[in-house]
């Protein structure tokens, strides 16, 4: 039995999550389905971290384990022939047999994307949140930087996230604007569920000056989650990239093409 890491990129507006469900797609699901046609086995995968319904992946990182004698590119071209148009494979090469996708970690990042204009847009619609108010992406980012560090995030945890902590250590937490867009790049060693929207959405209140950026560490510190900002959608969240050990040889991510 051999171990093989694969990147994933994909859209996911017609998912319910990643996560396999008995009676809704998932990326999961179907990634499973093309590499056992190429396995001709049942395969299982394990990513580094769960997306919800309508969120995207960039870089998400995946193992699994097969006995079937297949090269990297087979695995690779055989299952992107066999994917629906909105899921592909990178890459896959072979690695140690005590690599995990999600355990061996070190770090997870995402980029919330918003279209800050007042039109619509016909090619961001799905693939950004659209905010009609103008947003002070300095501000947000100014009031951003009370969550760097290890937090106790329970004032952006969903009141149904499983996690038995709510610490978190986020590494790295920017908000800028390129034109039109309003980027929030976030980076911390793991994630609750929601965290990333309900940090998003928080911020939007400041950028709107409807709060105040002192606002966000009075969130963080009422550890209340009826205290923070909205849930912002889901369409403008993306995974971005993970970070393992080098020993593990995973590559690097790509640069994302969406500022």
């Amino acid at each position: 039995m051999n171990r093989w890491a694969a990147a994933v990129e994909y859209d996911g507006a017609r998912y319910a999550g990643w996560q396999a469900q008995q009676h809704a797609n998932s990326v999961q699901a179907e990634l499973q389905a093309a590499l056992s046609r190429v396995a001709d086995h049942p395969v299982e995968v394990v990513a580094a971290g769960r997306t919800d319904a309508g969120v995207h992946g960039y870089f998400q990182v995946v193992h699994f384990d097969s006995q079937a004698s297949r090269s990297g590119y087979a695995w690779l071209l055989g299952s992107n022939s066999g994917l629906p148009a909105d899921i592909a494979l990178r890459w896959v090469q072979p690695v140690r047999s005590d690599f995990h996708a999600r355990h061996s970690a070190r770090s997870r990042a995402y980029r919330y994307l918003i279209h800050n204009a007042r039109h619509r847009s016909a090619l961001l619609a799905g693939r950004a949140a659209w905010v009609t108010w103008a947003l002070d992406a300095d501000a947000m980012h100014a009031a951003a930087q009370v969550l760097v560090g290890e937090r106790d995030f329970s004032a952006f945890r969903d009141s149904e996230c499983q996690s038995r902590s709510p610490m978190r250590q986020v590494q790295h937490l920017a908000v800028s604007r390129h034109g039109d867009l309003v980027v929030l790049d976030i980076r911390a060693n793991a994630f609750l569920h929601h965290m990333v929207r309900n940090i998003a959405g928080t911020l939007m209140q400041v950028g709107g000056g409807r709060r105040t950026p002192e606002w966000v560490a009075q969130v963080l510190a009422s550890r209340q989650r009826t205290q923070a900002g909205m849930n912002a959608p889901a369409c403008g969240l993306y995974f971005v990239d993970v970070e393992y050990p080098a020993e593990f040889g995973i590559p690097d991510a790509p640069e994302f093409w969406l500022p």
